[in-house]
């Protein structure tokens, strides 16, 4: 699983801090505390038909996340929501779109980690991808990682900042496997997440999630538990460990980016028939991930074609 470049993002307009600049011109400082130290967080955002899927959420988030790394000062709601519609408006986007929303510490007036020397406010990235949904259509393939997610001691996962490392080192892995993506484990040896996803499992009728020890509050995450409510099927917030993977009869990965995926294999064991595999929908199986994708913007709607629900959509506003 690769990504491509898409010719309609050949000419993108990105914004940087409130300056609508094009994709090859853009450029932040080498003072920026994002060059720096990747002292920065960020969200990813999905536009279907002109709206935001759960942007207040998303924005909670990263106001969170800022404060929690002790940001001095960090734009007003109205002002980020302002700047992503301009930058929509300059790409003519309305739909199909990846939005990834950076805020970083600012520039420093010297190199160095310390706080103190950023002194001229955050710097705002926005930047919006005409973008599908990144995972194959016939489902994913995983390997375990030996790259261990930290513990919140050592950094809170519910910081949702910019160093990927950690997980970039995951994703190496699967890269040198011919997998798609890892499943990261904490240092107790139970499931975290993927590098770049959440996971559920399905076992006796309903889900089990890894409880927000080692993984970030994912917003995609939450509304499937919400779903699950909805929909009066039971979802459980516990350890997994690998026995409990090994032995799902389901497991999917839910993430902005690539919505709902089926894993169909994970360290070469197979997981779900190809039948059961997500867009494999000619046998109409009733799998639990098929409820969920009936229930999920985006995700049904980019197998049928049909609009996403507006009643899972959290976004007010209506976007260009």
């Amino acid at each position: 699983m690769l990504q491509q470049f898409n010719p309609k993002n050949r000419d993108l307009i990105v914004n940087i801090t409130g300056q609508l600049i094009h994709r090859d011109k853009a450029g932040i400082s080498p003072f920026d505390s994002a060059v720096q130290g990747g002292d920065a967080v960020w969200e990813g955002l999905r536009l279907y038909n002109g709206r935001i899927f759960k942007l207040e959420e998303h924005l909670d988030r990263l106001e969170r996340s800022a404060r929690a790394l002790s940001f001095a000062e960090i734009p007003p709601r109205e002002k980020l929501i302002e700047e992503i519609k301009r930058t929509l408006a300059a790409n003519k986007m309305r739909d199909g779109v990846h939005i990834r929303l950076t805020l970083t510490r600012g520039m420093k007036i010297t190199s160095g980690m310390d706080p103190r020397l950023n002194q001229s406010g955050p710097t705002l990235i926005v930047l919006a991808e005409h973008k599908a949904p990144v995972y194959a259509k016939t489902g994913l393939t995983l390997i375990v990682s030996k790259i261990r997610r930290p513990p919140p001691e050592i950094l809170d996962a519910r910081i949702h900042h910019a160093n990927l490392l950690n997980s970039i080192l995951a994703k190496i892995e699967a890269n040198n496997a011919g997998a798609d993506d890892a499943l990261m484990l904490d240092t107790r040896g139970f499931v975290a997440e993927t590098n770049a996803t959440h996971v559920f499992i399905a076992r006796n009728g309903g889900l089990a999630t890894s409880r927000v020890v080692a993984c970030p509050e994912g917003i995609t995450r939450a509304t499937i538990i919400e779903i699950c409510a909805a929909e009066k099927i039971r979802c459980v917030e516990t350890d997994l460990s690998l026995v409990d993977v090994y032995g799902a009869s389901e497991m999917f990965c839910t993430g902005t980016m690539g919505e709902l995926a089926a894993v169909t294999k994970i360290d070469n064991r197979r997981r779900i028939t190809a039948r059961h595999a997500i867009f494999a929908f000619e046998t109409k199986p009733d799998p639990i991930l098929f409820r969920m994708l009936q229930s999920v913007p985006g995700s049904a709607g980019s197998i049928s074609g049909d609009t996403p629900r507006p009643d899972k959509i959290s976004s007010p506003a209506e976007f260009p």
